[in-house]
């Protein structure tokens, strides 16, 4: 079987999505104390293997409902590409060695470690039960973060809370938008999501509102850590991105 075949199916081109997020954690870290580069290795590790055993535990868990799907149709197991099997190996695989990296940054890592792939799994039922799979799958997301301050401090604060909480509501109200693409077949299907339930215009609104607090808790992280005309630039570059993108949904 072709790796091309499984990069596919969990879209690893969208592990970038978590990556900046799990990286800035890092850098806030190292303004107080080292960060040795072997746990940046074990984060990155973490970070693709966690996505990928989530990623593959969807499609396998979504496989019936993508095969009724004319825009999921073609995918790698409904398509009959990948085997069942195939796909539950992949998973098994990935998960063992998110804990494996897990033990590699520590015993309270490792402790989480379950956690974190509960809550990457709960996401994929979600859907079927309430429109609130959105925020599910944000806060899926928003460990990326919070599991790199962990490993590095073994503590918590109101950074990490604010940029994992940046990076849930940034998320959800993509999701959101993605979730338009498949409101009427979500009806149909009986299936829950914002759009199916408030209509494609209450969802863009919905969306909107959860990203004026991704810039919210994004000025908080700068404005707690006390960053200078960098972060701010930078704070600057994302807020005008996602403005824009509310310009032409």
């Amino acid at each position: 079987m072709s790796l091309a075949v499984y990069g596919r199916m969990i879209k690893i081109a969208h592990t970038i999505f978590a990556l900046p997020f799990a990286l800035a954690a890092a850098v806030l870290v190292s303004r107080t104390q080292s960060v040795d580069l072997m746990d940046l290795g074990w984060i990155l590790v973490c970070m693709v293997s966690a996505r990928s055993s989530a990623m593959g535990f969807n499609r396998i868990v979504d496989r019936d409902i993508d095969a009724r799907n004319p825009r999921t149709a073609g995918r790698e197991i409904p398509s009959g590409e990948l085997s069942l099997a195939s796909a539950w190996g992949f998973v098994g695989v990935s998960a063992a060695v998110f804990v494996g990296a897990s033990a590699a940054l520590g015993p309270l890592v490792l402790k989480l470690s379950p956690v974190a792939l509960a809550v990457v799994a709960f996401y994929s039922w979600t859907k079927r039960f309430t429109m609130l799979c959105h925020l599910v799958l944000g806060l899926a997301l928003a460990l990326a973060p919070t599991g790199v301050w962990i490993a590095l401090t073994g503590g918590y604060g109101w950074t990490p809370a604010l940029l994992s909480l940046g990076v849930g509501t940034w998320v959800a109200g993509f999701d959101i938008i993605y979730a338009c693409q498949d409101a009427r077949f979500d009806e149909e299907a009986g299936l829950r999501s914002v759009p199916q339930t408030f209509g494609l215009r209450g969802a863009l609104w919905i969306s909107g509102g959860l990203h004026v607090a991704t810039v919210l808790c994004l000025s908080g992280v700068g404005w707690v850590e006390q960053l200078g005309a960098v972060y701010w630039f930078g704070f600057a570059g994302i807020t005008a991105v996602l403005a824009y993108e509310h310009t032409i949904v």
